[in-house]
């Protein structure tokens, strides 16, 4: 094992970084499996000679290494004790593209998304669709050979490899490509590696013995998706081996090897033509499990493109899912089982609809389902969100009862199908155990997951013996334990089991061939770790008490809260996938800023730090530091991990040990503060923007602090405001809530928010209040946050209700009470009663429009182009379709959203010197090249006033709230 010196001085010799501080081993001692491995280093490699420099460190230093890209891995594959080599950071090119041959080439941590980004203007597509494809990169995908939704109609990565450039374990560099059979045994020629590795396969596979071993004992061929150890099978399609191919190409048999033969470092693909665009989808809907099973066999005769289950267990969690709540739509009534079925043309959409109801008529006259709606259009991508989501669903789950991956991944041949899982489900029933079943119908591969506590001894005992009664029901019908996600840790342990001994011992030997020192990705696949070992939780462990001053009671708990996170990495997508999850990540590509380290590592210290205090650790601090609390994770994580609620939790505990900074207590008590400056506004703003009060601050030179208005928007209510004796509010009363940032900087939105609600017939009051408290939650002052939060929701639970709403200009400020004040507030009733009845300004106009009391007559027939920005926490626990309903209502205007991410300024965030270039970088991502694009005769929108001023600084560009556009359009 190498000691600390060792690895300095290999660290010292990449151009990449090698890390072996106890947080990042802790972040890369998971991935989206149920196991925990402590690395000894984990490295990022810039170059593949860092590649060829690690492996041979490893080889002299008896480490073993990992290779990882996006780890979301659900078998273990990804998590070792010697060095991970995570290369999803560095190895992200496009290599090479011939249109001609339809193939491309990529390094291994091209996200197969972006692939088909690049690929779509060429008519052309890689095929395997998982359920990751926002974040899973192409490395993994060969490393696990993944297929997804879309393999019955276009196989699996195996079919797609063309050639894998990759570092064999004692550094030399190998090509596998197709090879005649004369090319074959040339390669057998020599001394090298890659000869002896050659002379094993073909000396091996040549045996009559073997190959009628391997025949007997390897799952049906007929069951394509099948990742059952190395594909040893497949290579017997050769002629050289009295199969039929002509060629011979061992990079099928590293698909699926997982790390554990050589380290892939380029691979070349066949790409598919592009998928018909005349699509239905076909959304089944069954009374029983059983059913739907049956059904399938007779759906898969009408030639599908998709073919997905879902029961109820995740269809239910979509219930309480703020993105996925959204995309349940389809569902009638309360299915126990859904199967989602996709027909499509390339001829016209007539011929679509034929498809679809051929299909629907057999259905039918077989009495399958009692609901067939046919989906269209983008509604298809929506059913499709909450497959994908499914197994981020599952995590979100309250308590330790979980859906285990024990028994996930088995695939038999589809005329087996029923009958296997009537068989399963009977021994489950044995097992007093209820399960979870969706995804891959159409393929004879369901994912099965048992709900199981393995934080108990009697869970852990349910674990193994689940698992294996499982692996000898899958022989029973010769099917394969994994159909695509690999064996791992998870399976690996049964592999002599399922492919006899013999067949296991070959296995081994070509191991050996590949890797003689025993380096690359131990105990995976041969020679594996028991599957009930090295799991995250300690069975029979005592649960930590924690005590917090928020309210974690939904969770169980804020360290369940954390655990939440089962790792399935939705944080680490990119810009192009949409939405604003994960900002930090999105601007370093470091998995130590993903939502998924924080929850990982809050889990880790919470759960094993010796301390009385166990958020006080600086390890926690270096992980939250980007975090800007966008509150993306709330929605668009499918756990629902909400890490802006637990940083905020950890920053007032961590400072209760460690102590509040002079800038924080600054920027916590601004409004306070302002109260005074506002005494003298001019005076503040040049003393605040004067370059040494901003260094001594730690203020960002580049930015101009928010100047104070002359005269708060308290005031010029007072003054100006308009009773209803002398004027007639037609539409009654609302109550509208004078933030912080309102009252002090933004008056004139304040002004205009008032005088369009008045001219529109609503009578306006601002009653006395508190501030919204946010600056406190941001810095983490709870104490502070929760007496504002008592107070408000004691001022406002007698005046508010569904006649009388509270409405508020910011988001971040009116939205506290639908989310913070609820975890804060000693009258918990009164809180929860007030956020049904508080809404966002737009969300108040949208209601309105809806109820017919605005309407276009109010407003000038000008015509006006708008786009929209939303601001974060607008589009996690609101909706921006408010904001674009709002701004349509003048007839002339033009209103389009911008998919935009964070903005990047994150309140005081981007103002810190220290995160400003990381902030402007979070613009860079989305938002500022959209806007730079914009003609500048567009009005640009954006609610929240970090968002405005962090669009001016970035572009140039001045947005204005919605309130000020729409109230520049009255009549």
């Amino acid at each position: 094992m190498p000691d600390l010196l060792q690895l300095q001085q290999l660290s010292d010799s990449l151009e990449g970084t090698l890390f072996y501080d106890e947080l990042h081993k802790k972040l890369y001692a998971t991935d989206a499996s149920a196991y925990r491995i402590m690395p000894q280093a984990v490295a990022i490699p810039k170059t593949e000679d860092d590649i060829v420099k690690i492996i041979r460190f490893a080889s002299e230093n008896n480490v073993s290494i990992t290779p990882r890209t996006a780890g979301t891995s659900l078998a273990g594959q990804t998590v070792g004790n010697g060095i991970i080599v995570d290369v999803s950071k560095h190895f992200t090119r496009i290599v090479a593209f011939d249109a001609q041959k339809k193939t491309i080439t990529v390094q291994p941590g091209v996200i197969r998304d972006e692939l088909n980004l690049f690929l779509k203007p060429h008519g052309l597509f890689f095929s395997p669709t998982t359920s990751t494809t926002n974040r899973c990169m192409i490395g993994g995908m060969v490393g696990n050979n993944s297929s997804g939704t879309t393999s019955i109609r276009y196989g699996v990565t195996r079919d797609k490899i063309v050639e894998i450039k990759a570092v064999l374990s004692d550094g030399s560099i190998a090509v596998f490509k197709d090879l005649t059979s004369e090319e074959f045994i040339q390669k057998t020629k020599g001394d090298s590696l890659e000869s002896k590795i050659y002379k094993t396969i073909y000396e091996e596979l040549s045996n009559k013995e073997n190959q009628e071993e391997i025949k007997r004992e390897f799952p049906k061929p007929e069951i394509h998706r099948r990742n059952t150890g190395y594909a040893i099978d497949a290579l017997l399609k050769s002629e050289l081996f009295s199969g039929t191919e002509d060629t011979i190409n061992l990079g099928k048999l590293l698909c699926g090897s997982e790390g554990t033969l050589a380290f892939t470092t380029e691979i070349t693909l066949k790409a598919d033509d592009l998928p018909p665009t005349n699509n239905i989808m076909v959304v089944a809907h069954f009374h029983t499990i059983q059913e739907s099973l049956e059904a399938v066999v007779t759906a898969m005769k009408h030639h599908l493109y998709t073919c997905e289950m879902m029961d109820d267990t995740i269809l239910d969690c979509t219930k309480t899912n703020r993105e996925q709540s959204k995309n349940r739509f389809f569902i009638v009534g309360e299915p126990k089982a859904v199967i989602m079925l996709e027909v499509g043309s390339h001829i016209s959409m007539e011929d679509a609809e034929l498809q679809a109801d051929a299909l629907i008529k057999e259905l039918q006259d077989n009495n399958f389902g009692y609901a067939l709606p046919k989906i269209y259009g983008a509604d298809i991508d929506k059913v499709n969100e909450v497959r994908k989501a499914g197994l981020g669903l599952l995590g979100s789950i309250v308590g330790d009862d979980k859906a285990a991956d024990s028994i996930e991944d088995t695939a038999v041949e589809l005329s087996d199908l029923p009958n296997y899982i009537a068989d399963f489900s009977a021994m489950m029933e044995r097992h007093g155990q209820s399960t979870i079943y969706y995804a891959h119908a159409g393929a004879g591969e369901l994912h099965l997951r048992p709900k199981i506590n393995l934080k108990t001894k009697e869970g852990l005992h349910q674990f193994r013996n689940i698992s294996t009664e499982v692996a000898h029901l899958v022989k029973k019908y010769r099917g394969s334990l994994s159909g695509e996600h690999g064996d791992g840790i998870l399976r690996g342990e049964f592999l002599p089991f399922m492919i006899g001994d013999k067949n296991y011992e070959l296995l081994k030997r070509i191991k050996k061939a590949f890797d003689p020192n025993t380096i690359l990705n131990v105990g995976k696949i041969v020679n594996a770790s028991k599957m009930d070992e090295n799991l995250r939780f300690e069975a029979g462990r005592v649960e930590p008490d924690i005590k917090t001053i928020q309210d974690f009671s939904d969770s169980l708990g804020i360290l369940r809260a954390a655990e939440k996170c089962n790792g399935s990495g939705d944080c680490r997508k990119m810009p192009s996938a949409g939405g604003t999850l994960c900002p930090s990540y999105r601007a370093t590509r470091n998995e130590k800023d993903t939502t998924r380290a924080r929850a990982n590592a809050l889990r880790e210290y919470l759960t094993n730090s010796e301390k009385e205090n166990k958020f006080d650790h600086e390890e926690l601090y270096k992980v939250f530091e980007l975090c800007v609390s966008c509150k993306a994770c709330a929605s668009e994580c499918p756990s629902n991990v909400d890490v802006a609620t637990l940083k905020a939790e950890f920053l007032y505990q961590y400072q209760k040990a460690n102590g509040f900074s002079v800038r924080n207590k600054i920027f916590a008590f601004n409004s306070k503060l302002n109260k005074f400056g506002s005494i003298a506004p001019s005076m503040t703003n040049f003393i605040a923007n004067l370059s040494l009060v901003k260094k001594s601050m730690g203020i960002a030179s580049k930015r101009q602090v928010p100047l104070l208005a002359p005269k708060t928007f308290k005031k010029w209510y007072e003054k100006n405001k308009k009773s209803a004796e002398t004027n007639s509010f037609k539409n009654g009363k609302v109550y509208l809530f004078c933030d912080e940032f309102t009252n002090y900087y933004d008056v004139s939105v304040g002004i205009d928010a008032y005088e369009l609600l008045t001219a529109l017939g609503y009578e306006v009051i601002i009653t006395d209040h508190e501030e919204s408290g946010r600056a406190f939650l941001s810095k983490g002052f709870l104490e502070e946050a929760q007496i504002i939060a008592n107070k408000n929701v004691n001022i406002f639970k007698d005046l508010i209700s569904e006649g009388r709403p509270l409405i508020g200009i910011e988001p971040s400020a009116i939205l506290t009470f639908r989310d913070e004040y609820i975890r804060l507030a000693k009258d918990k009733e009164s809180a929860e009663k007030l956020s049904k009845n508080t809404f966002t300004i737009e969300e108040f106009f949208k209601a309105e429009i809806t109820k017919g009391k605005i309407h276009s007559g109010q407003f000038s027939d000008v015509e006006k182009t708008i786009k929209i920005h939303g601001h974060c926490h607008q589009k996690s626990l609101s909706t921006i379709e408010a904001s674009f309903a709002m701004l349509n209502v003048p007839k002339n205007s033009s209103v389009t959203i911008y998919n935009s991410g964070c903005c990047g300024m994150a309140g005081s965030f981007g103002y810190e010197k220290e995160h400003y270039e990381i902030s402007m970088q979070m613009g860079e991502d989305t938002l500022f090249p959209k806007i730079r694009a914009t003609e500048s005769t567009t009005a640009i929108a954006a609610a929240g006033t970090s968002c405005r001023h962090q669009i001016f600084d970035g572009t140039n560009r001045k947005a204005m709230h919605p309130v000020t556009i729409l109230r520049d359009c009255l009549k």
